[in-house]
């Protein structure tokens, strides 16, 4: 059993090394014809057209604008319900309601892409004048919806792992309960918290069909959410999806793209894993 054991482990360090190597590789390839600077700071991305330009900047910048409009409305109300669940609500209530709030984390992405497309952008479309019917405000609405479970699960779990002992402390010098959750609760429960927050973040820039589906595939470099978008993830798969001859340059674009959503995220997740571990509270 102890070699089955490390045989899956080996196979999972391989088959990540395999990815990572995939990914560099080719993009190595891609990185000898255009240059890495070009890559970085050109405003405009082409790469199927007759004039080819090879920017990343408008495939970054509609991949951040729709993952803060879906952390401006996750993370408050996350929070929150993890707020009520720890600290307030029954514990009868607690254990049926919080299998119920994962279940969204159980719905297909692509129904909620549909969902954005159908419902949410003709809605935006009656009380927002210019919205185009893919845009990157509906897909960001949606997306906050999606990944509420994950901050409020991780984000409760941290709040419920304080010891009751601060809890107690906090009555005794006379605290109420608003106080003691604002005072002390959230204070020792920030590392888990931030860290979840983190984490939905990474979630939310890797997402793929809801922005495939809703928020268009046109590289445009801008921060007004009502208009057509394009993220890393959505390029990816429209990419994959065509007729691209393989080993040519377009081709090459889908692991540069790739190997810059890859950086990312890992920078995301070592960040989070950090701030874990410098700042979480110890207790004995």
């Amino acid at each position: 059993m102890k070699r089955v054991l490390m045989i899956c482990a080996i196979i999972t360090v391989l088959t990540t090394v395999g990815i990572v190597w995939v990914l560099f590789s080719e993009s190595y390839t891609f990185f000898q014809h255009v240059s890495i600077i070009d890559f970085l700071t050109d405003t405009e991305w082409s790469p199927l057209s007759t004039n080819k330009h090879f920017g990343i900047m408008p495939l970054l910048s509609g991949t951040l604008l729709i993952t803060v409009i879906s952390m401006c409305i996750a993370a408050p109300m996350g929070i929150t319900i993890a707020m009520y669940l720890s600290e307030y609500a029954p514990k009868k209530f607690r254990y049926y309601i919080k299998p119920i709030l994962e279940i969204l984390a159980a719905v297909p992405t692509v129904v909620y892409g549909f969902f954005a497309l159908t419902v949410v952008t003709p809605f935006l479309q009656n009380y927002i004048p210019n919205l185009a019917g893919f845009n990157a405000l509906s897909a960001g609405l949606v997306m906050g919806i999606m990944i509420i479970p994950m901050i409020s699960s991780l984000s409760e779990d941290a709040l419920y792992a304080v010891p009751k002992s601060l809890r107690e402390g906090a009555y005794g010098m006379g605290s109420t309960r608003l106080q003691t959750t604002f005072r002390v609760i959230l204070p020792a429960a920030s590392s888990g918290i931030i860290v979840s927050l983190i984490l939905a973040f990474a979630r939310a820039v890797g997402e793929t069909m809801i922005v495939t589906v809703a928020a268009g595939n046109m590289a445009n470099l801008t921060a007004d959410p009502r208009e057509t978008v394009a993220t890393i993830t959505a390029f990816i798969v429209n990419m994959s999806s065509g007729d691209v001859q393989q080993d040519s340059i377009e081709y090459q674009t889908i692991f540069a793209a790739g190997v810059t959503l890859f950086v990312f995220t890992f920078i995301l997740n070592s960040v989070s894993f950090y701030i874990k571990k410098r700042f979480q509270e110890k207790y004995d």
